[in-house]
């Protein structure tokens, strides 16, 4: 454990999750193959697109439609619409796929749970601590088992801005009563979690290496705390 800044009194903490508390990539992927799966052999015109021309429609639907960055599922749905319009299938086609799309990725994406040990120093701090989740992804937290460990989950989406924006930390806030100063945020990111929550007036704990053992670069914004294991949050109890 590295302390950066003095750690002030805090009366809650909100942990990021994708990369923070399992690792996320092993299942984004997995869940982008079977969504293209089905899609390839429902919709077989699309076929000839690999997943790099797809990335590259859903970055050109952010410069039409800005606040599709802000809002994971929205813009994979338009992605995924706007594609099979792309290939000549007709608006209700095209509406049926995305929605068949994002009902296989969502299964696959959140079709795992959270491992014991994890849940245990959640656990263990919710006994001192109300905890809250806030996630620029668009995990299911009851699947994943999360439900009885948090008070509540933030995604981004509806005019709610992704970290670093402030306003999923201001919502935490509000939710909690609590001032931003007495929330401690615990994150891997040192963009969206370090600087996002200090931004926001927040304390802030940096997971480094986080959950896919890489290791990352500080930012100009540094922690309060850098640890590289979950279970050292247990000795700020």
């Amino acid at each position: 454990m590295t302390q950066y800044q003095r750690l002030q009194p805090f009366k809650a903490i909100s942990f990021d999750l994708d990369d923070t508390l399992y690792n996320n990539l092993p299942y984004v992927v997995h869940a982008s193959e079977q969504l293209f799966e089905l899609i390839n052999r429902t919709y077989p015109a699309a076929s000839v697109w690999d997943g790099a021309q797809w990335q590259q429609l859903k970055h050109h639907l952010f410069t039409l439609r800005p606040e599709l960055a802000h809002d994971t599922s929205a813009a994979r749905y338009a992605m995924l619409h706007q594609g099979l319009l792309h290939f000549g299938y007709s608006e209700i086609e095209a509406s049926k796929g995305a929605q068949l799309g994002m009902a296989c990725f969502h299964h696959h994406r959140s079709n795992f749970s959270v491992a014991p040990e994890v849940l245990q120093v959640l656990t263990q701090l919710g006994q001192h601590y109300p905890i809250v989740g806030i996630t620029n992804g668009n995990v299911d937290a009851q699947r994943i088992g999360l439900n009885d460990v948090m008070q509540f989950v933030l995604h981004p989406g509806y005019g709610v801005r992704m970290k670093p924006h402030g306003d999923m930390f201001t919502l935490a806030c509000r939710q909690l009563d609590i001032k931003p100063s007495q929330l401690l945020h615990i994150g891997d990111h040192p963009g969206s979690d370090v600087a996002g929550a200090k931004m926001a007036g927040c304390q802030s704990v940096w997971l480094n290496p986080c959950m896919q053992q890489r290791h990352k670069k500080a930012q100009t914004v540094l922690p309060h705390v850098e640890i590289n294991q979950l279970d050292l949050l247990l000795r700020l109890l």
